[in-house]
């Protein structure tokens, strides 16, 4: 394997590519996102992870825009820009209104990726929703689409839906592409039977939380690990995830921070211990509508 770098990009299904580190702007205020996005971007990450429920978007663009005109080696086409439809949109009609309105508000002229927030909404609602994406990437709104929060049981019915969408709109690839899949993902919250599904359809895994809120700081292999490479903590599981093939979205407000998550390349765990910080636990520490069922 090739060794990984900050400009290391995983190809999606739908042919584009996504830089394998994201930066994550979850809960991060509106009137702080464009100067915390801004020093991502000055420290190499050229991957911004909203969402319409973020409240944020329109600030995180307008820091992609300004750093892109502020300099003629970064184009806008560099820059890869998520955001999602809110459960609330669960619905043929609200993800199309959803997609139209992300473009408004940031003003720019496509979206890279745009997922599913949470399957929400019962099997018609998810199937419209999905629908409408499929459309958006016709129209060259969206360049990649995918789903958030999904469960085993959501991930097989989306499949049912693609092909039904083949058969109703006229045949291969018209039910869309489902490109990635993003969960909370880290060593004590590993989604082997989701991974091991997306892995067998080549469908990228993103992994949110991926530094569990700090609360596993301490934990006897983590530490060790940290203390073994003269890193920290926070460095390590990133590095995890990146090992892993995932593409995991650190955040922090933090200058200092942000950085350092960054400063992942100078070392590289060993397969075996790779292995050993991941545990059988199932503890996610965010919320979990993967566990919801289908006609919720």
């Amino acid at each position: 394997m090739a060794a990984l770098t900050i400009e290391t990009k995983i190809k999606l299904p739908s042919g584009y590519e996504i830089p394998q580190l994201g930066f994550g702007v979850w809960q991060t205020p509106a009137s702080s996102a464009q100067s915390v996005v801004t020093t991502a971007l000055t420290a190499g990450y050229r991957h911004i992870d909203s969402a319409a429920a973020y409240r944020n978007e329109s600030p995180c663009a307008s820091a992609i825009q300004s750093f892109t005109s502020a300099s003629a080696d970064t184009p806008r086409s560099s820059i890869f820009f998520t955001s999602k439809v809110p459960t609330t949109g669960m619905s043929y009609a609200g993800a199309k209104a959803q997609v139209a309105k992300t473009l408004s508000i940031t003003g720019l002229p496509y979206i890279d990726l745009m997922l599913l927030h949470a399957p929400y909404g019962g099997s018609a609602a998810r199937k419209g929703a999905w629908k409408a994406l499929v459309e958006a990437v016709e129209e060259g709104k969206v360049r990649s689409i995918g789903v958030s929060n999904y469960g085993v049981h959501h991930l097989d019915e989306l499949e049912t839906h693609i092909a039904e969408l083949e058969a109703e709109r006229g045949g291969k690839g018209k039910g869309g592409v489902l490109s990635l899949g993003q969960w909370e993902i880290h060593p004590w919250c590993a989604r082997k039977d989701i991974v091991e599904w997306c892995q067998k359809r080549g469908v990228a895994v993103e992994a949110y939380c991926p530094l569990v809120r700090g609360e596993r700081w301490g934990e006897p292999v983590l530490k060790r690990l940290a203390d073994k490479y003269g890193k920290s903590e926070a460095q390590v599981l990133v590095r995890w995830s990146l090992q892993k093939g995932y593409i995991p979205l650190p955040k922090s407000v933090t200058p200092e921070r942000i950085r350092a998550n960054a400063e992942v390349y100078d070392f590289e765990l060993t397969p075996e211990e790779v292995d050993e910080l991941e545990t059988d636990e199932y503890a996610p520490v965010c919320w979990d509508p993967n566990t919801s069922p289908l006609n919720n």
